[in-house]
């Protein structure tokens, strides 16, 4: 994993061939509360960070509606918990302070998908419904993908009640899988069932060991952990055109 610096703010990079994923870390309180000014101006910012033409987000609703974004419509008023696209030079992403940022790319075509999958996303399959989007819409083939998992509320502190717990183990996918210790819910292992589940390899499935909300070495937002805060971290994928 790669660290770089832009502006003094720390992301978490990957690159794959010539796709850039990026995750914000809350260092230098950097932080992209869409509803705030400091957030909106760190936005506009990335555009000059990372060079690209247009940053694309959502009105995030904990749903599991997938937009396209085809480099020219708006969409940043609709709402919705996933974008796809193929639009060089446009920075797809989504907000989180504990929920699980999944970021997916199509090493063949230059297809991507940034997607927000909290909890009940997670339990309605949005990353898989992402996935499904990207194969009618592109006609890509997830043995070409990788997926990102970044910074979330890990097994080790995301504590929820027994009948979500309950929900989850009568969910279809979820049906005699380990996704529990006691009431702490693994949205990740959630997550990895279901990129499985789409046809991705497990060797293509990289995440990111960072808990919002006992993270030391890294500072990170968290929902839970700071009552509410209104720090946002931004997951995001881009890509260049190829030289």
């Amino acid at each position: 994993m790669n660290v770089s610096t832009c502006e003094n703010n720390k992301f978490l990079i990957y690159t794959v061939k010539n796709m850039t994923i990026g995750f914000s870390t809350a260092e230098n309180n950097l932080n992209f509360n869409k509803f705030l000014p400091e957030g909106h101006e760190n936005l506009e910012k990335l555009k000059k960070w990372f060079n690209v033409e247009k940053v694309v987000f959502l009105n995030q609703v904990h749903g599991i509606d997938i937009h396209c974004f085809d480099g020219e419509k708006e969409i940043t008023d609709l709402d919705g918990d996933g974008v796809i696209t193929n639009n060089k030079k446009s920075l797809i992403g989504v907000f989180t302070a504990d929920c699980v940022p999944v970021i997916i790319v199509d090493e063949a075509i230059g297809a991507m998908a940034a997607i927000h999958s909290g909890w009940k996303g997670t339990l309605n399959n949005i990353v898989l419904n992402g996935i499904k989007e990207m194969m009618k819409i592109y006609g890509s083939k997830p043995e070409n993908m990788k997926a990102f998992i970044g910074p979330h509320n890990k097994v080790c502190c995301y504590e929820v009640s027994e009948d979500l717990i309950e929900l989850f183990k009568q969910c279809e996918i979820f049906k005699g899988e380990n996704i529990n210790e006691g009431r702490n819910l693994n949205l990740q292992r959630c997550v990895e069932i279901e990129l499985v589940k789409a046809g991705i390899i497990q060797e293509n499935i990289i995440a990111v060991n960072l808990c919002t909300y006992c993270s030391e070495e890294t500072k990170l937002f968290s929902y839970r952990k700071e009552e509410e805060s209104k720090g946002r971290l931004f997951s995001f994928v881009f890509a260049n055109e190829e030289d």
